[in-house]
C-alpha cells in the first residue's frame, strides 16, 4: 500500500509541472492587449485625421508626420502588449514546488503566448477591415479593366483626361487603366520611355481636344506629379512597415517582461533589479519639483 502511494506521488508532481501551458491567462491577456491596442489606434487615427488634409494631395504629408505616427505605433504596441503580458502573468496559477527561475520562465512563456495570439488577432482584425473597406468602395468593385494605379494616382488621372466638353456616357475606364499603368513606370530606374510619353500625348489630345503643345505640357505636368506622389507614398509605406515590424518585435519583449512582473506581483516577490531601479527613478522624478 505504501509502495503504491510512493509510486503515485511523482505522477502528481509531473501533472503540475511548471512547463504546463495555461490557455485561459493567455487568451485573457491577448484579448486585453488587442482591446487596448484598438482603443489607442483609434485615438491615433482620430488625431491623424484632425491634422492631415482631406484634399487629394494628402500624399504631401511630411516625413516628420510619418515618423511621429511610427513612434506612436511603437509606443502603443509596447503599452498594449505589456498590459496583456502582465494580465497573463498575474492571473496564472503558479506551481508551489517550482523554483523561482522556472516560475519566471513559465510566466515569460505565457507572455510570449499572449504576444503571438494578440498578433494573430490583430492581423485578422486588419484583414476584416480591409475586406470590408474594399467591398464598400465602388472603384474597387468596378470591372476587370480597373487600374491598379487608380487608388494612388486617381487625381493625376483626372487631371490627365480633364476636358471642357465631352459626349455624355463616355466610358474612359480602359484609357485610365492604361494611362495609370504607364504612369507607374515613372518611378522605375529607367523612368518613362519616350514611346510611352508620345502615346500619352496622343491619347490626351484625342480624348480632350487639346492641341499638341497643350497636351504635351499637361502630360509632362502629370508625369512629374505622379512621380512625386509615388515617391512619397513609397516613403510613407517604408516608414509604416518598419514601424509595424519594430512594434511587433518590441511587443514580444514587453509581454515577456510584463508577464514576469505580473508573476512576481502574484507571488508577492520583489521585482527584478532593473525593474526596481527604473521604478525608483520614475518615482524620484515625480517627487522632484
Amino acid at each position: 500500500m505504501e509502495g503504491s502511494m510512493e509510486n503515485a506521488s511523482p505522477a502528481v508532481r509531473s501533472d503540475i509541472a511548471p512547463r504546463f501551458l495555461q490557455w485561459s491567462p493567455i487568451v485573457l491577456g491577448a484579448f486585453a492587449a488587442t482591446a487596448l491596442s484598438f482603443v489607442l489606434l483609434t485615438f491615433g487615427a482620430t488625431i491623424g485625421l484632425g491634422v492631415t488634409s482631406t484634399a487629394p494631395t494628402w500624399r504631401d504629408a511630411s516625413a516628420a508626420l510619418a515618423i511621429l505616427s511610427g513612434i506612436y505605433l511603437i509606443l502603443q504596441a509596447i503599452v498594449s502588449f505589456g498590459l496583456g503580458g502582465y494580465v497573463a502573468g498575474r492571473v496564472r496559477t503558479a506551481t508551489a514546488a517550482a523554483s523561482v527561475e522556472d516560475t519566471e520562465r513559465a510566466d515569460g512563456v505565457h507572455g510570449l503566448g499572449v504576444w503571438s495570439l494578440a498578433v494573430i488577432l490583430g492581423v485578422l482584425l486588419a484583414a476584416l477591415v480591409s475586406v470590408a473597406t474594399i467591398s464598400r468602395t465602388p472603384s474597387m468593385r468596378s470591372s476587370a479593366q480597373a487600374s491598379t494605379a487608380e487608388p494612388l494616382l486617381s487625381y493625376e488621372l483626372d487631371r490627365l483626361f480633364r476636358a471642357g466638353r465631352r459626349a455624355p456616357n463616355v466610358d474612359l475606364s480602359a484609357e485610365r487603366a492604361e494611362a495609370g499603368r504607364i504612369l507607374l513606370t515613372t518611378s522605375s530606374h529607367s523612368g518613362l520611355s519616350a514611346d510611352d510619353r508620345t502615346y500619352l500625348i496622343q491619347q490626351v489630345g484625342a480624348l480632350t481636344g487639346l492641341s499638341a503643345p497643350d497636351a504635351e505640357r499637361r502630360v509632362d505636368s502629370v508625369v512629374a506629379s505622379a512621380k512625386t506622389a509615388i515617391t512619397r507614398s513609397r516613403r510613407s509605406s517604408i516608414i509604416l512597415a518598419f514601424s509595424v515590424a519594430t512594434a511587433i518585435l518590441l511587443g514580444a519583449v514587453a509581454t515577456w517582461a510584463a508577464a514576469c512582473a505580473g508573476g512576481r506581483h502574484r507571488d508577492g516577490a520583489p521585482l527584478p533589479e532593473w525593474m526596481s531601479r527604473s521604478d525608483a527613478i520614475g518615482r524620484r522624478k515625480t517627487v522632484m519639483p
